[in-house]
C-alpha cells in the first residue's frame, strides 16, 4: 500500500472548474452550451457517455433527481447566498415565488412560475455540484431532442403510457433501455407525456447567473443560520454541547419514542387501501419471520403516514410530542437549507427511549445533565467547515463532533457501514489521520442486512461529478475506498477547534490527542459504476434504514456514554 499524499490532481478536471468559475465572473448569463465541451472532455465517471450521440440515462436520471421538478420550463437559473443578495439583484419579490424542491438534493429553491429558477448556495461546494448538474441536464436533453424530433408523427407523445404498445417502441427507437425508461416514468409520473413533449418540442439551452461570488456573502448567510438557531434556544453559548450532523429524522426518531407511542395508529394506516406490501411485512416481523426491526419499521411507516391525506396532523402531532421532551426543531428561513434540531438531554424520557440504547437504570442520570445535542441536516462540502467552524465559535464548550452521512464506496455493497480513521481531503489537499470513536463493534449488532468495514480510508472529493479514471486509479492504488464530500471539510474545522491557526494546506495532519471526542460513520448508498441506483434515487427504503438507524444508535449510545461518565466525574470531590 503506498503511503503517500494522494495525487489526485485531473487536468481535465482542473479546467473545467478554472473555465465555469471564470465564466460565472461575468456580469452576464453564462450560457450553459459553452461548458458543454469542456464538461465532455473531464471524461466524468457519472457521464461516461457525455460524448456520444447515444443518450446517457444513467447521468440524465441522475442529474433531473437533483434539481427540482420545474427544471423542465426553466430558461435562466440564478444563484445567490440569501435573500437579501436576490432582492439587491432586482428579485425583490422572491419571496413570492413558489418554494420549490428536488427529490435527491437538499437546496433552498424558488420558481417564478415561468422560467426562472433562484437557487440558495451555501458555499463553493454549490457551484462546483450545480453547474455540472445543469450541463449534463441540457447534453443529455437535447440528445433525446434529436431523436424525438423526427419521431413525434409515428408516436403521440401526449397520450403515452407505460402499458402502451408505443411505450416499448419509444424506448427502442431512442434506443434507451427499457428499465432506464421506467426510471424515467417513475420520476416524472403524470407528467412522463407531457416532458417527452418538450423536449420533442425544443431543445434546451440553460442560462446560469451567479449574483454574488464572495466570501462575506458566504460568511453572512452562515451568520443568518447561526443566529435563527440562538434565537430558539436558551444560553447555548453556555451548555456543553454535542455537534451531530446526520439528517432530520432519525436522531429525533431514536430519542423521542413518537412512531412506537403511535403504533396502533399505524397499523391502522397500514390497513388501507395500497398498503398490502407493507402489512405483510409487519405481520412477517411479528411473526419473527424476518429479521427487520420492528422499531426501524415503525419510523419507515410513520414517514408514509405523515404523507398520505389521512394522517397528515400526524407530523404536526409529532412535533408537539417532541416539544414536550426537550427536542426543538429550527427550520432554515432566510439562507442556505439546513435545518437544526437542538435537544435538551436532561427533558428526556428513559421510558421512551429506542430500547436498542440499552441504556437501562443509568437514564436517570440524564436529568441531571445541562448538555445540548445540537443536529443538523448535513450540508454539502464546504458549507460542513463553515457550519462547524459557526458553531465551535459561538456555542458552549464542545464534547463532541459526530458526523453520520451518505458515501460511494468501492469495496461495499449498498446498504453496508464504513468506518474511516483516513480522510484525504481535496479541498485543503490535506491527509488527516485522527481518533474515529467507532469500530465495527459499536454499529454491527443493530445491523440486519449490512456489513460493517472499519479501518477505511476515505477521500472527500469537491464535486460528485468532478471525478474520472484518473480519480479512481489513485483510489485503488492508495486504498482510499469511501468517496464522500464532508468528511474533509469537518475535520479542517476540527482542527481548528483546538489549534491557534488556520488549517495547514498539502500536509499529511495528525489529529489524535483532541480534547473533545470526534466519530464518523458512513453508509453506503452509491457505487461509481452503479447505472445512477443509488438510495438518494428514491424513498428510503428498509435497505437504508437499516444502516441509518444503526449508525445513529452508535452515536447516541457514545453520547450517553460520554455524558453520565461527565456527570458522574463531575459529582466526584475534587482533591
Amino acid at each position: 500500500m503506498e503511503r503517500t499524499v494522494p495525487t489526485t490532481e485531473s487536468e481535465e478536471v482542473d479546467l473545467y472548474q478554472r473555465t465555469y468559475y471564470s465564466l460565472l465572473r461575468s456580469s452576464a448569463d453564462v450560457k450553459i452550451r459553452t461548458l458543454e465541451e469542456v464538461h465532455a472532455g473531464m471524461n466524468s465517471l457519472l457521464h461516461p457517455a457525455a460524448r456520444e450521440s447515444s443518450s446517457d440515462m444513467a447521468a440524465f436520471i441522475y442529474s433531473i433527481l437533483r434539481l427540482p421538478a420545474c427544471i423542465v420550463k426553466t430558461q435562466l437559473v440564478v444563484l445567490g447566498q440569501n435573500a437579501e443578495v436576490f432582492e439587491r439583484a432586482g428579485f425583490e419579490d422572491l419571496r413570492s415565488w413558489q418554494e420549490v424542491y428536488a427529490a435527491a438534493r437538499r437546496r433552498r429553491s424558488f420558481y417564478n412560475g415561468k422560467d426562472v429558477l433562484a437557487l440558495f448556495i451555501a458555499s463553493r461546494s454549490d457551484i462546483d455540484d450545480v453547474i455540472p448538474l445543469l450541463t449534463a441536464y441540457q447534453i443529455e436533453w437535447n440528445k433525446l431532442h434529436q431523436r424525438l424530433k423526427h419521431l413525434r408523427s409515428s408516436i403521440p407523445l401526449r397520450q403515452l403510457t407505460s402499458s402502451m404498445v408505443g411505450y416499448s417502441r419509444l424506448a427502442e427507437m431512442l434506443e434507451v433501455p427499457e428499465e432506464d425508461f421506467d426510471r424515467l416514468f417513475a420520476i416524472w409520473d403524470q407528467e412522463f407525456a407531457a416532458n417527452l413533449e418538450r423536449i420533442a418540442e425544443a431543445p434546451c439551452d440553460l442560462r446560469v447567473h451567479l449574483l454574488s461570488g464572495s466570501l462575506s456573502e458566504y460568511r453572512r448567510a452562515r451568520n443568518h443560520w447561526w443566529e435563527n438557531i440562538e434565537s430558539n434556544t436558551s444560553r447555548i453559548r453556555e451548555r456543553p454541547v454535542y455537534f451531530i450532523s446526520s439528517n432530520t429524522h432519525c436522531i429525533v426518531n431514536v430519542l423521542s419514542g413518537f412512531a412506537i407511542q403511535c403504533q396502533e395508529r399505524l397499523v391502522r394506516f397500514l390497513e388501507q387501501p395500497g398498503n398490502s406490501g407493507l402489512l405483510n411485512e409487519w405481520k412477517d416481523i411479528q411473526a419473527g419471520r424476518v429479521p427487520s426491526s420492528r422499531e426501524n419499521f415503525l419510523y419507515y411507516v410513520l414517514k408514509k403516514a405523515q404523507q398520505s391525506e389521512e394522517d397528515r396532523s400526524l407530523d404536526r402531532e409529532q412535533k408537539s410530542y417532541e416539544k414536550d421532551l426537550g427536542i426543538e426543531r429550527v427550520p432554515s428561513l432566510r439562507s442556505f437549507d439546513v435545518e437544526a434540531q437542538i435537544i435538551d438531554l436532561a427533558k428526556l424520557r428513559p421510558e421512551y427511549l429506542d430500547r436498542r440504547l440499552r441504556i437501562g437504570e443509568r437514564g436517570g442520570e440524564l436529568a441531571h445533565s445541562n448538555a445540548l445535542i445540537l443536529n443538523i441536516d448535513y450540508p454539502l462540502g464546504l458549507a460542513a467547515y463553515d457550519i462547524l467552524s459557526e458553531v465551535s465559535s459561538y456555542a458552549g464548550s464542545i464534547q463532541g463532533v459526530y458526523v453520520m452521512g451518505k458515501a460511494a464506496t468501492l469495496n461495499a455493497v449498498l446498504g453496508d457501514v464504513m468506518i474511516s480513521n483516513v480522510v484525504h481531503d481535496e479541498h485543503s489537499r490535506n491527509t488527516y489521520m485522527f481518533p474515529n470513536s467507532f469500530t465495527a463493534d459499536d454499529v454491527s449488532p443493530d445491523l440486519v442486512y449490512g456489513t460493517v468495514l472499519d479501518n477505511q480510508k476515505s477521500i472527500t472529493v469537491q464535486g460528485t461529478f468532478l471525478q474520472n479514471a484518473r480519480y479512481m486509479d489513485v483510489f485503488y492504488r492508495e486504498g482510499y475506498t469511501v468517496i464522500e464530500m464532508e468528511a474533509g471539510p469537518y475535520l479542517s474545522a476540527v482542527y481548528e477547534m483546538y489549534r491557534p491557526q488556520r488549517h495547514p494546506v498539502n500536509e499529511i495532519v495528525n489529529l489524535y490527542g483532541l480534547p473533545f471526542d470526534l466519530g464518523m460513520i458512513h453508509y453506503a448508498s452509491d457505487t461509481p459504476l452503479g447505472k445512477g441506483k443509488n438510495l438518494g434515487a428514491g424513498s428510503l427504503s428498509y435497505f437504508g434504514m437499516d444502516a441509518t438507524y444503526g449508525a445513529a444508535l452508535a452515536i447516541l449510545r457514545r453520547i450517553f456514554d460520554q455524558e453520565i461518565l461527565r456527570i458522574q466525574n463531575h459529582r466526584k470531590p475534587r482533591g
